[in-house]
């Protein structure tokens, strides 16, 4: 079985409680399954769950190479050259990272966030489509800041071939393998 989960934000991608944050026990009510990746907990969007060990592995290793596209608000506007980075690669603390798909997008018709990202009066913000097929920790948050623009908001919405479609925030379906 596999569960197609849109995470809200500030939601753990863990079923057992930390604290007094939430966790995915508050959404989802089916046994024996487990997450393939994560999302951090100030992330949102698609988080893929599967009761098969082996299908969580493929998915969440990043030997396999699975794509993973997100959404991604930025603080200030990237030039063509600033992506071109991004396209390249980066060398963060922790290595290189691959080559990624990046373009800058028209706002994506999404739910508003609560609590709602800052604004800053003076500087604007921007929307990039990233796909990376790799999944270091915070990996898209340290790429966008390394290239000076810092991440406001980071939605994922696909991981190989699935995607969010119209999953609503905080829903999910299940689908067969």
């Amino acid at each position: 079985m596999i569960v197609l989960f849109n995470k809200p934000f500030r939601v753990l991608s863990q079923f057992t409680t930390e604290g007094d944050k939430s966790v995915l026990a508050e959404y989802i009510d089916i046994p024996g399954i487990y997450c393939a990746g994560r999302l951090d907990y100030d992330s949102e969007g698609l988080l893929i769950l599967t009761d098969d060990g082996r299908l969580q592995a493929r998915i969440a290793n990043p030997r396999y190479g699975k794509e993973k596209s997100y959404w991604v608000q930025v603080e200030g506007k990237p030039s063509e050259k600033d992506l071109e980075k991004l396209r390249k690669g980066v060398q963060l603390k922790d290595g290189p990272t691959r080559p990624a798909r990046v373009a800058l997008i028209k706002p994506p018709a999404v739910q508003e966030r609560d609590p709602p990202i800052r604004e800053r009066r003076n500087i604007p913000t921007s929307w990039l489509d990233l796909t990376i097929s790799e999944g270091r920790n915070r990996q898209v948050r340290r790429m966008t800041a390394h290239i000076g623009y810092p991440t406001l908001r980071l939605i994922r919405y696909r991981v190989g071939d699935w995607s969010l479609g119209d999953l609503p925030v905080g829903g999910y379906r299940t689908i067969e393998k």
